[in-house]
């Protein structure tokens, strides 16, 4: 189709948020899973309802316990011994008195761990509750028989305070694992619970947002949130994004501008129409995209489970052995029990179940709330190990719009002068290349001034008065066809870039010309350089000319480039380059790249805006900014470096303490006991959690 100007354009897992995956749930931790939503907020909110509730319950749990266990220890010979004080606290009946404490903090306090215990034989996926529950419970059975007659002595105190630190260590585990799920949580409660519906007469009456039907109309006033996707037809604001997309100044909102709900309305009211509601708005979409990737099952996480199942085993069969072996050297039964409870609570692989859950909810809310939206979680995990990312040109690497490139001046005037009436004649046009001369005048500043007998040269270009000058802007067939003539140096350098060239006359004589072309994003330039410094290849798929590929792929210093490529072409091209051994990603906008974005190890939609659902794509970025492109990289690896520190913290620290529970270390006077044995446990599952929340700091 030609323009005005005679130029062709031719623009060819776990639980969500939970602490453990499902084979490692125990039982009182389960929960109901929720469908998609009316409202974002209806299944995000049980999630972390049912956390809030578990923290207060181990909370309760604990103080309930701690309480009894103070006079557990009063009355323990041990503690009684070390306090000199045993004559003066021993009195008849004492121990049946300890022993009824004791049944209370083994009931109520070890009741999780019991049930949890149930759970796992049950299901016969024996874990972290059954090591728990079957030190608890040989604890308590043997001291509650040596109160009845069993020769021997009790370790009632023993087994309070390893219920005690037991509780208080899932008690600020829970903790950590509802700050995750409140990263989740806090992305629903962007959503408002009302809304102001205009009413027919013009009035605004308070609704429910579930209330809200396509078609309505809603008030936001200033400094109030959007209540749901729409489209502003009435007002002019800016609204603030940043919770949503990550973008993090205000953007300017006029009449017919889409506004996504839960952002933040600025300094005017506007009346929005709505588009979308329920389950189809982008923070709905973004809410289930987000558990989608929390729940979908990791090599990682694979991993993790069968190391936690081995570990289970080992520890079981160690309890075993610790028993025999000590028994057999001579021991009394107490303290060979003592050090197989012990081997039991140290072994459990609490750490290890943590391990890649926690990073998993804490990357994929962290990603969210920087409009990064993760589809596919084994995508993710594949965009460390990247050696190549393929973008597509147009609308990815650059802005889909005309710019000026080069203003080249044949005569006396200067270029700003040339740029100038140029701009002041085209801003009577609204042709793709009048638009981008008015949009780069303006960027550089220069004024515009108002043309006179506007008119249009059918296919070749216009012509207009600027301040009493008489002013054309035409394409190289006027030229021809006037048998006018035009050189410059830099003329065949912009030529043999492929850019658009119109030129400039001034009272019938040829004084310019101006190079255009699809303007490069600023920020290309950037996400470029950081890839290239992360050893990731570059290229660029487009269906253009290999001119003008020629130029961009110079400006932007890119490895390789494939041009004049057709859409359905562009699938083959990501195979030609995974066939010499890359793993590949591909970056387009999701729409006739979307062949290529599923043939690629990792398919990156860019650009997406308020279209969050797009199925031929492992991650959407909601902005057009390639530089997301290489948070997500960023990110994938330093959310791969978190899993391989817990995993390893997880594993060494069993393989080393096993031992020494069992008692190695005793000959050197080192003995843990069980009570030790669960704070350094406990210690180990919180260092887990914490290096998981560090992943905010990665950059």
């Amino acid at each position: 189709m030609k323009d005005h100007h005679g130029h062709a354009h031719d623009h060819a897992h776990g639980q969500a948020g939970g602490p453990r995956p499902p084979d490692q749930l125990p039982q009182h931790e389960h929960h109901a899973r929720h469908a998609a939503p009316g409202h974002p907020g209806e299944s995000a909110r049980p999630l972390t309802s049912h956390h809030a509730h578990m923290v207060a319950d181990f909370r309760r749990r604990f103080w309930v316990s701690l309480v009894l266990t103070v006079p557990v220890l009063v009355l323990a010979p041990h503690i009684q011994g070390w306090l000199g004080l045993h004559d003066a606290l021993t009195f008849p009946g004492d121990n049946l008195v300890q022993f009824v404490l004791a049944s209370a903090i083994f009931f109520y306090g070890g009741w999780p761990f019991l049930t949890g215990l149930v759970g796992e034989v049950r299901t016969w996926r024996p874990g972290m509750m059954t090591l728990i529950g079957l030190a608890i419970a040989v604890a308590y059975g043997y001291s509650s028989a040596v109160v009845f007659g069993l020769r021997g002595e009790d370790f009632f105190w023993e087994l309070a305070t390893l219920i005690d630190i037991m509780l208080v260590g899932h008690w600020i585990e829970m903790k950590s694992v509802l700050g995750a799920s409140a990263a989740l949580e806090s992305l629903v409660r962007l959503m408002p619970a009302e809304a102001h519906l205009v009413q027919s007469d013009g009035a605004t009456r308070d609704v429910p947002v579930t209330e809200l039907r396509r078609g309505h109309r809603v008030l936001v006033k200033p400094g109030e949130k959007i209540p749901t996707d729409g489209v502003i037809v009435d007002g002019h604001t800016s609204v603030n994004e940043a919770m949503l997309t990550g973008e993090s100044k205000p953007v300017e909102k006029a009449k017919g501008a889409a506004v996504i709900g839960g952002s933040v309305n600025g300094e005017a009211a506007i009346t929005v129409e709505v588009t979308k509601t329920g389950d189809e708005t982008y923070l709905a979409q973004v809410v289930a995209l987000v558990r989608q990737a929390q729940e979908s099952r990791s090599r990682s996480q694979d991993l993790a489970n069968r190391a936690a199942v081995w570990l289970t085993g080992v520890a079981l069969g160690g309890g075993a052995v610790t028993l025999g072996a000590w028994l057999a050297l001579g021991t009394s039964l107490p303290f060979a029990v003592e050090r197989t409870v012990t081997v039991m609570v140290i072994a459990c692989p609490h750490a290890l179940g943590l391990a890649v859950p926690l990073v998993v909810a804490m990357s994929t809310a962290l990603s969210a709330a920087n409009g990064l939206l993760i589809r596919d979680r084994s995508a993710f995990e594949r965009a460390r190990a990247l050696d190549a990312i393929v973008f597509d040109k147009t609308g990815t690497l650059t802005e889909g719009r005309f710019g000026v490139t080069d203003v080249i001046s044949l005569g006396a005037r200067s270029e700003q002068e040339l740029l100038r009436l140029a701009a002041s004649l085209e801003s009577q046009s609204e042709h793709p290349i009048a638009t981008g001369v008015v949009r780069s005048a303006g960027e550089r500043g220069v004024a515009v001034a108002p043309p006179k007998d506007f008119r249009a040269i059918p296919g070749r270009g216009a012509e207009a008065l600027v301040e009493g000058v008489k002013v054309k802007v035409v394409s190289p067939g006027y030229l021809k066809a006037s048998g006018l003539s035009a050189y410059h140096p830099r003329m065949r350098e912009v030529a043999e870039q492929g850019k658009t060239v119109v030129y400039v006359l001034v009272d019938e004589r040829v004084e310019g010309a101006i190079a255009l072309a699809d303007v490069i994003r600023p920020e290309s330039r950037e996400a470029l350089a950081r890839l290239k410094a992360m050893g990731i290849r570059v290229m660029m798929l487009t269906g253009d000319a290999s001119a003008v590929a020629r130029w961009v792929a110079r400006e932007l210093d890119l490895d390789e480039f494939f041009a004049e490529v057709l859409p359905d072409q562009k699938a083959t091209k990501i195979k030609d380059v995974q066939a010499r051994g890359l793993t590949v990603a591909m970056t387009g906008d999701g729409v006739n790249d979307a062949p290529a974005l599923t043939q690629a190890d990792v398919g990156i939609a860019v650009g997406a805006g308020t279209d969050v659902a797009i199925e031929s794509a492992d991650i959407v970025l909601v902005r057009s900014d390639p530089r997301d492109v290489t948070a997500i990289v960023e990110l994938a690896r330093a959310t791969y470096r978190k899993m391989v520190q817990n995993l390893w913290w997880a594993t060494g620290y069993n393989v080393l303490a096993i031992p020494v529970a069992a008692g190695v270390l005793y000959p050197a006077g080192i003995l843990l006991t069980p009570a030790v044995g669960a704070v350094l446990m406990s210690v180990s599952t919180l260092i887990v959690a914490f290096n998981a929340r560090l992943l905010r700091l990665r950059r």
